[in-house]
C-alpha cells in the first residue's frame, strides 16, 4: 500500500461524447476547465466496453494537448488479450495513471459476466503483473457502500482486496453526507488501509437526472436535500443555486476534514465544477 500523498489531487472526470458535434463541444469544455490546470481529467469507460472508440479519441485528443490523463479501465467482459492491448496501447500514449473498475454489465447480458475477470481486484493485480509499478492505479471506494455488496463490511473487504492487490489510490462514489465519508475513512484506517481516499463531487444542476443516477449507483440523496429539490419544481435557475450551495459546503467540510483533494464528476460542463473550484479556493497552477 501506498503512503498518502502530502499534496491534495483535485481531478475532474468527463465521459465520452457519442456524436462528432458533442466532441467538438466537449474539446471546448476541456478547454475551459483545463484553465484551472488539474492535476489530470479522467474519462470513462462505458459498459462491457460499449465506449471504447470515444474513450480513445477523447484520451487521444486530451494527450494531444499535453494534458495529462486517466482512463477508467473495466474488466467485466473483457479477455485478458485485450485488457493487456489496452495497456499497451496506453503505455505507447504516455499515459502513466488508470482508474480500474469492475464495470458494469452491458444491457441485455442478464447474468453472464464473461470476459476472464470478474471482480476489480482481479484486474489490478493483473495490471501490476503485466506493466509492474508503470501505472498509478485509481480504484473505487464507496462511503455508503456498493448497493451489489449487500453490507458495509463486505463492501470494505472488496475494497480492502483492491488495496492488497496493488492499488495506489481510490476515488469515491458521490455522495451529500461528509459524515459518511469520514465514518468510511476511520473504518479503512481501522482494517490498515492507508492510500489516499479523493472524495467524488458530483454537482448538483438537475433534481431529475441526479435522482435517476443515484437510484441506479445507489448513492443516497439526503432526505432534506431531496425536499428542497422537489419544492423548486422546474426553476433550473433556483435548483443550481441551491445545488450550488449544498455542494459548495460538503466540499469545504471535507476539506477542513483532511480529504486527501477532490475529484469533480463533471458531467462534461464546465460552468458549475469551475465555479465550485474558484469559490473553494484551490490552486489554479502545478
Amino acid at each position: 500500500m501506498s503512503p498518502q500523498d502530502p499534496t491534495p489531487t483535485y481531478s475532474l472526470e468527463l465521459f465520452p461524447p457519442k456524436t462528432a458535434e458533442r466532441m467538438e463541444r466537449l474539446k471546448s469544455e476541456i478547454t475551459t476547465l483545463n484553465t484551472v490546470s488539474p492535476r489530470y481529467f479522467s474519462v470513462t469507460y462505458g459498459a462491457g466496453g460499449s465506449t471504447r472508440k470515444g474513450t480513445f479519441e477523447t484520451v487521444s485528443w486530451l494527450r494531444s494537448q499535453g494534458i495529462d490523463t486517466a482512463p477508467h479501465l473495466a474488466c467485466i467482459g473483457s479477455p485478458r488479450a485485450e485488457v493487456e492491448e489496452l495497456l499497451e496501447h496506453y503505455r505507447e500514449q504516455g499515459i502513466e495513471r488508470l482508474v480500474a473498475l469492475r464495470g458494469d454489465l452491458p444491457s441485455g447480458m442478464g447474468g453472464g459476466l464473461g470476459g476472464d475477470f470478474r471482480y476489480a481486484n482481479e484486474l489490478v493485480e493483473f495490471i501490476r503483473e503485466r506493466t509492474g509499478d508503470h501505472f498509478r492505479i485509481e480504484v473505487a471506494a464507496y462511503p455508503e457502500y456498493h448497493p451489489q455488496s449487500g453490507t458495509p463490511d463486505r463492501d470494505l473487504a472488496n475494497f480492502k482486496r483492491k488495496v492488497e492487490a496493488g492499488a495506489d489510490a481510490a476515488i469515491t462514489q458521490y455522495f451529500y453526507n461528509a459524515d459518511a465519508y469520514f465514518a468510511f475513512i476511520e473504518r479503512c484506517q481501522a482494517e490498515g488501509i492507508d492510500i489516499p481516499i479523493v472524495p467524488g463531487i458530483m454537482p448538483i444542476t438537475n433534481h431529475s437526472q441526479l435522482a435517476r443516477f443515484s437510484d441506479a449507483c445507489g448513492a443516497e440523496i439526503p432526505r432534506w436535500i431531496r425536499r428542497r429539490l422537489e419544492g423548486f419544481g422546474d426553476d433550473l435557475a433556483s435548483t443550481r443555486e441551491f445545488g450550488h450551495e449544498v455542494v459548495l459546503q460538503l466540499c469545504r467540510r471535507l476539506i477542513e476534514g483532511g480529504a486527501p483533494g477532490l475529484h469533480f464528476y463533471t458531467m462534461n460542463q464546465s460552468g458549475p465544477t469551475l465555479r465550485l473550484w474558484q469559490e473553494l479556493g484551490l490552486p489554479t497552477d502545478d
